[in-house]
């Protein structure tokens, strides 16, 4: 048998604290790439995520197995002191704390970042907000729909003659989850050179703002105010759905040499040439008349037919898929984007793989989402110490 490849982060432990979907995705995305994470609970009810979503076949989640995946769960009451001093304990044995608590509850636990660094100075501590750990804003309750709308993004997403729209998953929350973990490996690489930790603050609203693009400077050098334009992107074309006899395509030919193979295609070469969309002002200048030329063709041929074309001259195309489209896709196999594990109550359970995928030290789902309290015997016998009796004595307390 040859050896399993070794996971980048196999070296670290992460303690996770908080619940939802924020902190505990960057979570997921560092037990992806191989650390431990110790995801700490509330006794009895766990973190709600474990109720979470549309569809509960068996009564449980489906979204639980995912976030959690890679994790394990043990259950401590935060607010008691007892559970605050398993708390100290753990985190002095581990290199990073995510937590996503409203700024100062660590503080009120006794769990600052000054108290835990006089037990563990390279900690890294990574704090999930609404609005970050300091400013006006800051004390407020944030969920990721609300940061979306701060940020930005919802201004400018769905229909213009409609009100914003947002996507239908949790963008906010996930981006805010993946800075975080951005800045944690920085904060960690920091660490190699100067063996001191720091805080990582990743606010949901920043996030998203971070992926706004130039909003900022067209409105603030040339009075530009950007709005919602639906399924295009102002003065970049063509770039757009499109029907066909039997549904619609997505097709995105809009720099010069790329517009130039289209035409082609079409068999419209002078389109290439004439002034109205031969460059790439000229074209998003002139996108709906463009679009209705580009409309014609396409409703003449089926999707396949398009696509085929589009494809064999270096087109960009697509569909619109679905979860049923992408179980079925030949590349979505190819490169075991969609892996299954297996669950104690669902048998072989479908997600999403790693990603992205590293050649040398890739990650790996190694299990789902853990029962609650799974490893409280793990981790406070093996890593803690404490002794059978203690650990009842904990249960009988409450305090785990």
């Amino acid at each position: 048998m040859t050896e399993p490849s070794p996971r980048a982060l196999d070296d670290l432990r992460v303690v996770e604290m908080g619940q939802l979907l924020a902190g505990p995705f960057c979570g997921q995305l560092l037990g992806d790439f191989g650390a431990e994470v110790i995801k700490i609970e509330p006794p009895v009810t766990g973190d709600p995520m474990r109720q979470w979503g549309r569809e509960k076949p068996h009564g449980q989640s489906l979204w639980w197995p995912i976030l959690a995946r890679n994790k394990k769960s043990v259950t401590l009451n935060l607010r008691e002191a007892a559970g605050q001093d398993l708390a100290r304990r753990i985190i002095a044995e581990a290199d990073v704390l995510v937590e996503n608590f409203r700024p100062g509850t660590l503080e009120r636990w006794g769990l600052s970042p000054e108290t835990l660094w006089e037990l563990n100075p390279g900690l890294i501590i990574t704090r999930v907000t609404g609005y970050g750990q300091n400013g006006p804003y800051s004390p407020r309750a944030g969920f990721g729909s609300i940061g979306e709308a701060m940020g930005g993004i919802r201004y400018v997403t769905g229909d213009p003659n409609s009100a914003p729209a947002r996507a239908g998953i949790s963008l906010g929350d996930e981006l805010a989850g993946t800075f975080a973990a951005l800045g944690t490996l920085v904060a960690l690489h920091a660490r190699a050179r100067t063996g001191k930790g720091q805080v990582v603050d990743s606010a949901l609203y920043e996030a998203v703002f971070a992926l706004m693009e130039s909003l900022i400077p067209e409105w603030e050098l040339a009075g530009y105010q950007r709005e919602r334009t639906g399924s295009v992107l102002p003065n970049v074309a063509p770039s757009n759905v499109y029907p066909t006899s039997d549904g619609p395509v997505l097709i995105a030919a809009n720099q010069d040499t790329v517009f130039s193979r289209l035409a082609e295609v079409m068999g419209r070469p002078e389109l290439a040439d004439d002034q109205r969309y031969s460059t790439h002002g000229a074209r998003g200048a002139n996108a709906e008349e463009l679009d209705e030329l580009i409309a014609a063709w396409t409703a003449t041929l089926t999707s396949d037919e398009v696509l085929d074309k589009m494809h064999a001259n270096g087109i960009p195309a697509g569909l619109t898929y679905r979860a049923k489209d992408m179980l079925a896709d030949p590349h979505f196999k190819a490169r075991e984007a969609i892996i299954k594990l297996a669950h104690p109550e669902f048998g072989e359970f479908p997600m999403q793989n790693v990603f992205p995928k590293l050649s040398g030290t890739p990650g790996e789902v190694r299990s789902v989402g853990p029962e609650l309290g799974a490893n409280n015997t793990e981790i406070y016998t093996g890593l803690l110490g404490l002794t059978a009796e203690e650990l009842e004595k904990l249960r009988a307390d409450g305090v785990i």
